[in-house]
């Protein structure tokens, strides 16, 4: 039987246009990385050092084990969500009671990881810090940066990535020799893409070599200028660039002849616009991260409306603006440089502060859209546009707590977080969440205090579901406070679920249930339920949820039989899926509580369908833990080891909270118990191995028995332990300690240690014992 060989972890993008050349910077840049820690790729904007370094990190994979990964920095404007991004290209999202400092160096500090680090220069210190900081506390880890500067931390080695080879001032080559030169070949796949017919020949050959020389190789400008064939001969191309030069030779003269060059390539394109095309490229460079077309519709000025369409399309064939299709949706966006050129254009025309302000409006607008239609059937859509806009959602409301925008509209900030709030908790961005949020609550003393009951209440579950049990407690407080001083009807109601939430959260399930009763209560007395927003309906939800798994465990089972179905028909004539499934979870465990494991196993299945399309890690990890314990209690073992597996990989995923509610912690431990009774240790660690080795959609269709057995093939242990980790192994079960392991593999005691607690978790044991039996097993068996 074949095996399926897995490729490395990472997350390093596909290229999507052909690399060219550049050899000896390849070799000498994975030199360096054999001998450095850390290696920086320096040069001018438009030389092309993002591309190179996916070609390097690309041809390294094989040397590292634990995976390359690539964080894009450009779009990051705020250098206090540096570590936010970087764990977040990781797969890190938030861990109860741990800083993300510290997730992050956890997480790689037992690993043989490369981190790429792209479009420094504009977060240098914060970089430079994060970059020494893990450096010191990573043994293994190895970062490689590209940067306009170097970052200046210690044993950092740079290389300067140079312009791509040209023809030399004065000679042109022969025709067989061009394709040779770097800049050559790139031009002419440039050209042949916008203009399938060209063909370098004799006539165009001395042409070609003079465009290559006169942008002195760099690659941004030579895509550029290549595109232009559609509309000139590479003689006409080489005219114009030598005018524009002419024109330029009397600006800067400190700076850098290079920087001088790409500067001219950008005027001169600039030039080639029309004046609406000038203007729209201006506008359209507030955008971060990218944009589509109903957003640019909706931030540009009126006189730009009349053939938007056509200005696009001729600024996307200009190179002006990247094309990019996501699902059923193109999107736009533009390079740093080009980008940066256009706001200095919307700068010196006196808009820029204008164009700011339409595009926090027309971004407030939509998150108060998404607001309103969350509870319907496009909810994945809409979790889908905001994964894509977090960019330019966080430059909204970053500009949204400026001194001006705050004098006249001090509630912006609160009325979009607190909207934000339904997208990220969905997709489990506690941090982020609990950032803004936070922002809110210590900022201007001006905003509304109607909005700030919903602040203190959003970022109260937060702090919740981080276990974070003092910080939400404080804020409920602050909530139920605020709310009695007002007096409004919705404030005491929200500020009713908070309280119920934190006795939850605290694990006081009976002072749980009169808030949520108190809070529904009055709901439905002023009409908010189910009539409302998006929001409001979302919280009576929360409500209805909270008080089932409160009545739930407690046993009161009419209870939470009737709050389930008071979610579902408020969510399944909408079409809405999140808080469908969530229902289906927390009935779930009250049917489990009173011990009808065929009711639960039914509705946990009817969740998971759901959960998928939402790609809700949490929630679906909280699914397959509670179909374990009904796998168990049906004697179906392996079933449960292998769900059990599963759950914890995705646990891992979003932060190793497998159930958040203290009054569950139990029922993991009596399972896994449970189950290493019934098969054994070995045939345990054997189903649970092939658990953990599942991805999302590979879990749910398992545990729907969709394409996969309840007697599944157990996942080969080469594919579960890194070399490294199948060494420290060996040496635990020859007896070892820690600190004996780690001497003898010239390593920390606490990376040793690291070592020896991914063994345990991968193989499912909880004793050293346990990997002693297992390696003496398996080496019988020919294998580790």
């Amino acid at each position: 039987m074949s095996t399926l060989v897995k490729e490395k972890p990472g997350n390093l993008p596909a290229e999507l246009t052909s690399f060219f050349g550049r050899r000896h910077e390849i070799a000498e840049a994975r030199r360096l990385l054999a001998t450095s820690r850390l290696v920086t790729l320096a040069g001018i904007g438009g030389v092309g050092k993002s591309r190179l370094v996916l070609r390097v990190a690309e041809d390294s994979r094989r040397a590292f084990a634990d995976g390359v990964w690539f964080v894009a920095l450009g779009d990051l404007q705020d250098s206090e969500l540096l570590v936010e991004t970087v764990a977040g290209a990781l797969g890190l999202p938030d861990q109860p009671g741990l800083s993300l400092v510290r997730l992050l160096t956890d997480h790689l500090s037992t690993r043989h990881t490369l981190l790429v680090l792209d479009n420094c220069e504009h977060l240098l210190g914060a970089v430079a810090d994060l970059a020494q900081n893990l450096l010191r506390a990573c043994p293994e880890l190895r970062i490689l940066a590209t940067s306009r500067e170097i970052l200046g931390v210690d044993g950092e080695r740079v290389l300067k990535v140079p312009p791509m080879t040209a023809p030399e001032p004065q000679q042109t080559p022969k025709l067989e020799a061009m394709p040779r030169y770097e800049s050559v070949a790139l031009f002419v796949a440039r050209a042949t893409d916008a203009l399938p017919d060209f063909v370098l020949t004799e006539a165009n050959c001395a042409a070609v070599a003079g465009i290559c020389r006169q942008l002195d190789g760099l690659p941004l400008a030579i895509e550029l200028a290549a595109v232009r064939i559609r509309a000139m001969t590479a003689e006409q191309i080489l005219q114009r660039l030598t005018d524009r030069y002419q024109l330029l030779t009397v600006g800067s003269r400190v700076a850098p002849s290079r920087q001088q060059t790409l500067r001219s390539c950008v005027d001169w394109s600039y030039e080639l616009c029309g004046p609406g095309e000038q203007q729209l490229w201006a506008w359209l460079s507030v955008f971060v991260g990218g944009f589509e077309l109903d957003a640019a519709e909706g931030i540009c000025p009126e006189e730009l409306v009349d053939g938007f369409l056509d200005s696009v399309a001729s600024l996307v064939d200009k190179s002006i603006l990247v094309r990019q299709e996501c699902g059923a949706v193109v999107r736009f966006g533009m390079v740093e440089t080009i980008g940066a050129y256009g706001r200095e254009k919307l700068r010196e025309s006196g808009d820029y502060s204008k164009a700011r302000r339409r595009h926090l409006g027309w971004y407030e607008r939509l998150v108060k859209r998404v607001e309103i239609e969350w509870i319907g059937p496009d909810q994945a859509d809409w979790v889908d546009r905001f994964d894509r806009e977090q960019p330019n959602l966080r430059e909204a409301l970053t500009f949204s707590m400026t001194e001006s925008v705050i004098a006249t509209d001090p509630d912006v900030t609160a009325r979009m977080a607190n909207a934000l709030w339904l997208f990220w908790s969905c997709r489990g961005l506690l941090t982020e969440a609990r950032y803004w949020m936070g922002r809110c609550l210590t900022g201007s003393d001006t905003a509304g205090a109607e909005e700030r009951v919903k602040t203190l209440y959003g970022d109260c579950l937060l702090a919740g579901m981080q276990v974070q049990l003092e910080e939400a407690a404080a804020l409920a407080v602050e909530c139920c406070s605020l709310a009695e001083q007002l007096g409004h009807a919705e404030s005491l109601e929200i500020a009713n679920y908070a309280r119920g939430y934190l006795a939850l959260f605290t694990g006081d399930l009976a002072a749980a249930v009169e808030p949520f009763q108190a809070a529904l209560v009055r709901a439905r007395a002023e009409g908010s339920h189910p009539t409302g927003t998006g929001l409001q309906i979302a919280r009576s939800i929360g409500g209805f949820l909270g008080l089932a798994i409160a009545s739930g465990l407690s046993g009161d089972e009419e209870t939470a039989i009737a709050c389930h179905e008071q979610v579902l028909a408020i969510t399944a004539p909408r079409g809405e899926s999140t808080y469908r499934a969530w229902a289906s979870w927390a009935l779930a465990l009250t049917a489990l509580q009173a011990g009808d494991t065929d009711r639960a196993t039914a509705l946990l299945k009817s969740a998971l369908p759901l959960l998928r399309r939402l790609k809700d890690l949490v929630v679906a990890g909280w699914c397959l833990e509670s179909l374990a314990w009904a796998a168990i209690r049906e004697d179906q073992a392996t079933r449960a080891a292998v769900l059990m597996g599963a759950a914890e990989t995705l646990a891992q995923t979003v932060g190793r909270i497998s159930v958040t509610l203290p009054n569950l912690l139990g029922n993991h431990d009596e399972c896994e118990q449970l189950t290493r009774n019934a098969l054994g240790d070995r045939a345990y660690g054997e189903a649970f191995r092939t658990g953990t080795a599942m991805n999302l959609d590979e879990s749910v269709a398992y545990a729907l028995g969709e394409n996969l057995t309840d007697q599944p093939e157990p996942a080969p242990v080469a594919s579960l332990l890194t070399p490294r980790e199948t060494e420290v192994a060996r040496l635990v079960a020859a007896g070892h300690t820690n600190k004996a392991i780690a001497s003898m593999l010239v390593i920390s005691p606490r990376t040793a240690q690291g070592h020896v607690e991914h063994v345990l978790s991968k193989l499912g044991f909880t004793s050293r014992t346990q990997i002693a039996a297992w390696i003496a097993e398996n080496q019988q068996d020919g294998q580790p």
